[in-house]
């Protein structure tokens, strides 16, 4: 199972219909959580759902500062600290993805971030996840 989300601030819904065919089209179930989405209510449903993977997308430039805040309350969660997740789509209001502020999402707790507009990379790591599971 994969939980798929928008952020709290991000009301776009195309990126997540995409994603979640992405997703599907590489052999996962999708539980596509919506755009707008508390951080409360995604850390209890990846608690209920005990997912493998939670993909988080933001199209709107907040994802940088949503996503901190999403992915340290998802961290300090009981039962959900160990959820690998990622996160990509436009993650800062001018565009760009700096390195501090990839650096920052990881030392937060994201185990990629990858830049707007980068499915080949974001579909090259879903062939190792699923390398990986193989294994």
């Amino acid at each position: 199972m994969t939980v798929l989300s928008g952020t709290s601030s991000d009301s776009h819904t195309w990126n997540l219909v995409f994603l979640q065919l992405l997703l599907e089209e590489a052999g996962h179930r999708v539980d596509n959580v919506g755009p707008c989405v508390p951080d409360d209510l995604l850390v209890d449903r990846v608690r209920a759902q005990e997912p493998r993977l939670l993909v988080v997308s933001s199209v709107n430039g907040h994802g940088y500062e949503d996503g901190l805040r999403m992915i340290t309350a998802l961290r300090a969660a009981p039962g959900t600290a160990g959820v690998t997740a990622v996160i990509g789509g436009k993650l800062g209001v001018d565009g760009a993805l700096a390195p501090d502020r990839v650096r920052d999402l990881r030392d937060a707790g994201f185990d990629e971030v990858f830049a707007d507009g980068d499915a080949g990379a974001f579909r090259g790591y879903l062939e190792r996840l699923v390398l990986e599971a193989a294994s």
